[in-house]
């Protein structure tokens, strides 16, 4: 067992292959959840990103013993975290009231760099577990935040209108149902009817929200085709 051990931290052509192949496995998992949410970095980002940041990691090690280099052979990836997070920002965007979409494709696609890194670097262990981590916490945990926010009586809506210029009349009547509306963000209508329009808002209606309640209220709104729970 010890000799596999040391075998893969060694480095070779086949420790190479096999970082690489790592790399393009665990970007894949990520990007993969990623892809079937629709988000914009999906399975080739990551894969990209984590197959990158092997690349560059293994670079710094292949200079140091190519080249008999005495400075520290980390360098080189340290500067594929920081610089990561351009490309991160790239998939945040701040749409209206500072509604704010994309922080999580963008640690996730942090995360892989980090995977990757650490399989350039021969961290096996590490990088395999913490891919399982970042799948399940991006997979899997959303339903977890959905009730905290529930409880908190946060609820995000979709409302769609019949008649778009009616639309800052339905906003001040939603208002004024005593839901506290914390964004809005117009969007295209789901439905794809001619001149209709779609509002997600997230609101606050208590501590005690009944959601079928607010949702029937909204829709009874005259103007409003319909409205539902949205995450």
């Amino acid at each position: 067992m010890n000799d596999i051990i040391d075998f893969l931290r060694d480095f070779n052509i086949w420790t190479v292959l096999i970082r690489l192949v790592l790399a393009f496995v665990c970007g894949g998992i990520i990007g993969t959840e990623r892809e079937l949410k629709g988000r914009s970095a999906g399975i080739r980002t990551h894969i990209l990103v984590a197959l990158g940041s092997v690349m560059a990691t293994m670079t710094g090690f292949f200079a140091m013993d190519t080249f008999a280099l005495s400075s520290d052979p980390l360098r080189v990836a340290a500067q594929v975290i920081s610089g990561i997070g351009f490309l991160g920002v790239g998939t945040i965007l701040v749409t209206g009231h500072s509604h704010i979409r994309g922080l999580t494709t963008a640690a996730g696609i942090w995360t892989t760099a980090a995977i990757g890194v650490a399989l350039g670097a021969g961290f096996y262990e590490g990088a395999l577990i913490c891919t399982v981590l970042a799948f399940i916490s991006i997979g899997f945990l959303q339903r977890l935040e959905r009730r905290v926010k529930n409880k908190k009586g946060a609820l995000t809506v979709y409302v769609e209108i019949k008649d778009a210029d009616r639309l800052n009349e339905i906003l001040e009547q939603a208002a004024a149902k005593s839901y506290q509306i914390l964004s809005t963000q117009i969007v295209p209508a789901k439905s794809g009817m001619p001149n209709y329009l779609g509002i997600e808002m997230k609101l606050i209606a208590g501590c005690d929200i009944n959601k079928q309640q607010c949702l029937h209220v909204l829709s009874k709104i005259e103007g409003v085709s319909f409205a539902v729970e949205t995450y």
